[in-house]
């Protein structure tokens, strides 16, 4: 009867274990498969007329390798084409200038060694910095290009490294009189997805602000003192500034 007991018990235990196994066995042979190089980049092919951070990678990895000599700007232009082309007919692909999963994987194992040029590093963010950040991105440019979103986060990581501002995401946002969406409480509202995405870009380096540490809408700005600063360029509604 002991025998029989101990036999039941281990019986129960080994099928316990099984099932357990059989359990994890489901979710390895079902969860989709990525590859690493898949972490490269976002599953966004690529083409003339495209920007992001995608875009940004693409141009910073292409130039580590020497076939494109422009400015890293996020925007996918004539040069970034021919570039693009010149590395698929070099490794032997299809030579159609559109950076799909194939191409990106072959740069990706081509440029490994290659890193990015920071303007923050994405280990010194929290998710609180990196929302408050999308936050203001909301707050501050909902509606406009997604580039002039992501010139709106990089002129507060520009900030930070700037003597003339706090240095930290927080303080420089919560900094008195410096944002609009926190005067106004529009800083508390919900960020989109689209905010994450910018803020994540921002942060992993891409500037379309080009060094700007200012930003106004020509249509609404009440100082006369920013009419003073250098301007760089323009986007959406936003006047980018020194």
């Amino acid at each position: 009867m002991l025998f029989k007991l101990f036999h039941f018990k281990h019986n129960s235990k080994r099928n316990r274990c099984k099932k357990v196994f059989l359990c994890l066995l489901a979710l390895v042979v079902f969860l989709p498969f990525q590859p690493i190089e898949s972490e490269a980049f976002s599953d966004l092919t690529l083409r003339q007329g495209s920007t992001g951070g995608d875009v940004y990678e693409l141009q910073g990895r292409l130039k580590y390798l020497g076939y494109y000599n422009g400015n890293i700007d996020g925007i996918f232009g004539s040069q970034t084409l021919a570039s693009v082309r010149n590395f698929q007919y070099r490794f032997g692909m299809t030579v159609d200038g559109v950076v799909g999963e194939k191409t990106k994987n072959m740069l990706w194992k081509a440029t490994q060694n290659w890193t990015p040029s920071l303007s923050y590093s994405p280990s010194e963010i929290s998710f609180n910095d990196l929302q408050i950040l999308a936050r203001a991105i909301y707050g501050e440019a909902r509606g406009e290009p997604y580039e002039g979103q992501v010139a709106v986060a990089a002129v507060v990581l520009n900030r930070i490294k700037s003597q003339l501002f706090p240095n930290t995401i927080s303080s420089v946002i919560f900094q008195p009189g410096a944002f609009t969406a926190v005067t106004d409480g529009q800083i508390w509202l919900e960020p989109n997805s689209l905010s994450y995405q910018a803020a994540r870009d921002a942060i992993n380096g891409w500037d379309p602000s080009l060094g700007a540490l200012y930003y106004f809408n020509p249509d609404t700005a009440t100082s006369s003192w920013i009419w003073t600063r250098p301007q760089i360029k323009k986007i959406g509604k936003h006047i980018f500034c020194k």
